[in-house]
């Protein structure tokens, strides 16, 4: 993507209602305003809170949204002018149940309050397998602390990966940790009784793995509180 693109996306990004750029000291200042208002502020509605962390162009997010219209989804990504899609696309099909978040991931509990989340949503996040780039990965301990933090005693994670390193990493370390896996699976598009939102809603990327006969991995976990 040129970079004149990228500074039109940014700025359009900058009039849509849906999207939110905080900055990083408005964040760990503790003070930032949805904070724990994301239901009443942005959605105006009572309704289940859902994160995609790690949104890229905002597809999954938006399919989600589309398809559970009683729940609310935001789409977290640092770079914004790939959600720009997403954001535009919500706006142009006028899906009121999705907004996007330019921010990092390791933020995520300033971002917000404690047990104001029902879900979480990892899709096809970089694996991090070099060694020196383990605390990178978005299911390490020090990842899982977070989103415990803003996680209901009930929420529940997902996964959803193309790397069976990532998949085995992740499982090890919830059976580890005593944490609860309510559902795994190596290759959801080959064996019976997935969950169909998982199957039925596909990245751009996603479909490029499948027709390469990638297997598209899938783990749905609770965090022990």
């Amino acid at each position: 993507m040129g970079s004149k693109n990228k500074l039109r996306r940014f700025k359009e990004n900058e009039t849509f209602s849906n999207v939110f750029q905080p900055s990083r000291n408005e964040l760990v200042s503790g003070e930032y305003e949805l904070e724990g208002c994301w239901r009443t502020s942005v959605f105006k509605n009572k309704n289940p809170l859902v994160l995609e962390l790690g949104c890229g162009k905002g597809e999954y997010s938006v399919a989600l949204a589309k398809k559970y219209p009683d729940k609310n989804f935001i789409g977290i990504d640092i770079k914004g002018a790939r959600f720009w899609r997403g954001a535009k696309t919500a706006i142009e099909e006028d899906i009121p149940n999705v907004a996007f978040l330019r921010t990092q991931i390791e933020l995520i509990d300033y971002a917000f309050a404690e047990n104001e989340v029902d879900e979480i949503w990892i899709t096809f996040p970089d694996p991090q397998i070099k060694y020196k780039r383990t605390k990178h990965r978005m299911t390490n301990e020090t990842f899982l602390k977070r989103y415990k933090k803003i996680l209901k005693a009930e929420g529940v994670v997902n996964l959803k990966t193309d790397s069976e390193f990532m998949h085995g990493y992740t499982l090890g370390l919830l059976h580890g940790a005593g944490h609860e896996v309510l559902y795994a699976n190596h290759n959801v598009y080959k064996q019976e009784g997935s969950p169909e939102e998982v199957t039925s809603i596909q990245t751009f990327y996603e479909s490029q793995y499948l027709e390469q006969n990638k297997p598209i991995t899938y783990i749905r976990f609770k965090i022990k509180h």
